[in-house]
């Protein structure tokens, strides 16, 4: 996996607008792709972004709040349309698939691909999926309701082999394996030739994390620390401080603050109040405190390389 790209489908908190819809991500890390959060009009969204349906195959839902959720049954309902035959895996709250199944019982819809939903862990971080090369958690957040955020974490890389030293010593090609693991060499005399000597250490393994409605929670950095993107809500400014405390959610500087606590390497804020036409106030709050701070902008993709670890976004279509 070389590569980390997040296309953002929709930034809008508890309404639609007419050029801002609510939340809903598409993240793709290398061959792995998850749909996080799927609220209204979200299969539009993924075709305006030409975004296979075919590619989803895990849905990540925050919470039950309706802008985070909403167009998940239509979407259900349109993958049996195209006659998806492979397995979807839905994460959420305790409630979701009660929700998911009543709707489509009393809309006498039939799903006839395999739907599988796994209950998120309200009380602590939880591993809820894992591959050879990534792992996938849940964390709580601090909510009206039940919510999570979530942490894509590649896993440690290979060591990279040092092949001057590798032929110096006349390692065997069974052993690289080994080596590149971590372990040291022991060679025919009994003499040890330690792993540093024989590797090069491995680019850092590529990370994200989704933090949507919440107050601000400023114990995340026993959760995560140091990783390349954070995505955290900022739902107002600081001028709406009061508000944002009543309503369970952050501030423009509130988010900056948690991405400085955790020491994120990137910082993008969205899930915005509709009060606000121009987004910029936001922008300016939130990098007064944490330089690297970025909109997430509908209808752009972030982009991070694993060898040049910068954060790079480019407009995937003509809508705004």
């Amino acid at each position: 996996m070389e590569q980390l790209k997040l296309s953002i489908l929709g930034v809008s908190s508890a309404i639609p607008l007419s050029n801002r819809s609510p939340s809903a991500q598409f993240l793709a890390i290398g061959n792995a792709h998850f749909l996080i959060d799927c609220g209204e009009g979200t299969q539009v969204k993924l075709r305006q972004h030409r975004i296979g349906f075919g590619r989803i195959k895990h849905i990540l839902i925050s919470h039950l709040h309706g802008d985070h959720f909403y167009g998940l049954v239509p979407l259900l309902s349109s993958l049996q349309l195209l006659d998806r035959q492979a397995p979807l895996y839905i994460y959420g709250p305790a409630k979701l698939e009660e929700a998911v199944r009543q709707q489509l019982e009393i809309t006498d819809s039939i799903i006839s691909y395999p739907l599988h939903f796994k209950v998120l862990e309200a009380s602590k971080k939880s591993l809820i999926f894992e591959s050879d090369h990534l792992e996938v958690h849940s964390f709580p957040l601090r909510h009206g309701i039940e919510c999570f955020g979530f942490l894509f974490q590649e896993k440690p890389l290979p060591l990279k082999m040092n092949k001057t030293e590798l032929a110096k010593h006349s390692i065997p090609v069974a052993e690289i394996r080994r080596i590149k693991a971590g372990a040291n060499w022991i060679n025919p005399e009994g003499e040890t030739i330690a792993n540093e000597e024989l590797t090069f250490p491995s680019e850092a393994p590529l990370s994200y994390a989704y933090v949507t409605d919440s107050l601000p929670v400023k114990h995340l950095h026993r959760v995560f620390k140091g990783i390349d993107l954070l995505y955290h809500e900022a739902t107002f400014l600081s001028t709406e401080a009061d508000r944002a405390l009543k309503t369970h959610h952050s501030t423009a500087a509130q988010a900056a603050e948690i991405a400085e606590i955790c020491k994120a390497q990137n910082l993008l804020i969205g899930h915005f109040s509709i009060r606000y036409k121009s987004l910029k106030p936001l922008l300016e709050e939130a990098a007064a405190h944490f330089a690297n701070s970025h909109i997430a902008r509908e209808g752009y993709a972030f982009t991070i390389d694993r060898k040049i670890r910068l954060l790079e976004s480019e407009k995937e279509n003509s809508y705004s």
